[in-house]
């Protein structure tokens, strides 16, 4: 009895390994993105970077924190979004010094305390619109947070 309750033991703990080494720092992203994290994990913030490992491109970015510097503006609001189970609105944003790139932007509440500002860019609207697909499948339910 003692060797089945010692074994049992030992696979829940390896379960509990395996499942706590799939929580990570940045949101999960679609299982046929193609995409890869490139995280970078500050004093206050994590941010994710979303590349393309064929070509090396960002396809969009994720900082998570507990005050974004981000602040809407409403007459820059373009459509409404949903991530995460969340609404939300997309935002035209600036890039300066780069002419024909469109920024969009947007803030997603991840619990009392973190926000997720969630910014892409495009040179089509082919390219925003993959883009903001992507940024709308993500999920934030495994994101470790690592800036308490």
């Amino acid at each position: 009895m003692y060797v089945k309750t010692l074994l049992a033991t030992a696979v829940l703990l390896v379960a509990g390994a395996a499942q706590a080494q799939s929580v990570g720092t940045c949101p999960t992203l679609p299982a046929n993105s193609g995409l890869a994290w490139d995280t970078l994990d500050g004093s206050g913030y994590t941010f994710c970077k979303a590349i393309r490992p064929s070509d090396g491109q960002q396809v969009l970015a994720v900082m998570i924190t507990t005050d974004s510097t981000f602040r809407p503006r409403r007459p820059n609001r373009l459509q409404e979004a949903r991530i995460d189970g969340g609404e939300t609105w997309w935002y035209r944003g600036e890039l300066s010094g780069s002419t024909g790139t469109e920024v969009r932007e947007t803030q997603v509440e991840i619990d009392r305390r973190h926000v997720a500002h969630i910014s892409l860019r495009g040179r089509t609207e082919e390219e925003l619109a993959h883009a903001m697909s992507l940024a709308e499948a993500l999920r934030f339910d495994d994101v470790r947070l690592s800036i308490n």
